[in-house]
């Protein structure tokens, strides 16, 4: 995924896996940018995860898709993200709290991982006694290490499988529940919004909202997870980068969008095809899965110099950390937002924080995600 000559050959095809893997970052932008070829619905070639399309933003095209994003969109706006930075900022010290008696902690499983889960949390109206249900649930679902695959599965993989839509099975169908009390009393947050939305003059169905909730749920704290722990890595293998950034706040921006670029959170982006298309000079047919790899793309030379180099002071960084088209992620500002807040709050408690060196970071088996799964670190 990393080799420095991928981006030679732009697209290719895994026979193994059945996909097409795409490389080159204007090859990704294509895919990205047009829906009407490359749809987001893979429904229809995994048909065991059908009953969790209803309603999910990231499996929905056009129309759908945008009649849908534009009912939850206002709650993600800058000025709505300004509104919750208090909250934000009393969720991260709390957290900083329980661990302050401490020479280390596991940085993900009590700083990274609960800040942005609480926050989505919250803005869904999931009461706080029924979080650590949820994490469960989320937890053993993100722990199935089954390589990804569309062609055929054996027997370990297809278990895998079962376990994993297990969990998303039990998500939904709490959130379906929460969804139907919402109809009979209404409150100031998202499902509310989400089951008296409409899309084309039709109300949401309870699936339909559950499902999009589910979606914002498990997206909405995953990115900022490891976002926040992929930029401390970073921190701790570039000395004089975090130096410099402790020196002047202001390079936080910068540092937060390199650090998407060279360890971007969201390591694939799977479409399939509509029809027959011509794609960085190959043809691929109808109903074939496209996999772009985010980080691959992210360090194509023909687009940012020295690219495997992390450069805080790179000027041109069109990244695509958080996707692009349609479907760029929606909670992209609350991201940026909690990972500022995140890493302010960790400079502020700890003149000294680093990977731990007799407690090695272990890293997700996941194909679309990229980062640590345990962070110890040391303080001081």
């Amino acid at each position: 995924m990393y080799g420095e000559d991928r981006t030679a050959k732009p697209v290719a095809f895994d026979e193994t896996a059945g996909i097409w893997n795409v490389y080159g970052y204007a090859e990704a932008l294509h895919v990205a940018n047009n829906p009407q070829q490359f749809s987001s619905d893979l429904g229809r070639l995994v048909p065991e995860r059908r009953e969790f399309d209803e309603g999910a933003l990231d499996r929905l095209d056009p129309p759908e898709h945008t009649a849908l994003r534009r009912i939850v969109a206002d709650t993600f706006t800058p000025r709505a993200i300004d509104g919750l930075e208090p909250r934000i900022h009393a969720i991260a010290k709390n957290l900083l709290d329980r661990v302050a008696d401490r020479d280390g902690f596991d940085l993900i499983r009590d700083f990274a991982y609960p800040l942005p889960i609480t926050v989505i949390a919250e803005l869904l109206g999931i009461p706080e006694s029924d979080h650590a249900l949820l994490n469960g649930w989320i937890d053993t679902m993100m722990g199935i290490t089954s390589e990804f695959s569309f062609g055929e599965r054996d027997e370990s993989a297809e278990n895998e499988l079962a376990v994993a839509l297990d969990q998303v099975r039990h998500i939904a169908d709490y959130l379906r529940g929460h969804a139907e009390d919402r109809r009979v009393q209404p409150r100031d947050d998202l499902l509310t919004r989400l089951v008296q939305g409409e899309v084309d003059g039709r109300p949401l169905t309870d699936t339909e909202a559950a499902n999009c909730a589910n979606v914002m749920l498990v997206a909405g704290h995953v990115t900022t997870t490891l976002l926040v722990s992929n930029t401390v890595l970073i921190l701790d293998a570039f000395p004089d980068v975090e130096r410099a950034v402790r020196r002047d706040r202001a390079l936080i921006t910068p540092l937060l969008e390199e650090s998407l670029r060279y360890m971007s959170p969201a390591a694939s982006m799977v479409r399939v095809t509509n029809a027959s298309i011509e794609l960085g000079g190959v043809t691929l047919g109808p109903d074939q899965v496209v996999m772009v790899w985010i980080p691959t793309a992210n360090r194509d030379p023909r687009v940012f110099a020295d690219p495997y180099a992390f450069d805080l002071t790179r000027e041109a960084n069109p990244h695509i950390g958080f996707g692009r088209g349609v479907h760029h992620c929606l909670g992209s500002v609350l991201a940026r937002r909690e990972g500022s807040i995140a890493l302010n709050a960790l400079f502020d408690r700890f003149p000294v924080l680093r990977c731990d060196p007799d407690n090695p970071p272990t890293f997700l088996s996941k194909a679309n995600l990229n980062g640590a799964a345990r962070l110890p670190v040391v303080v001081g």
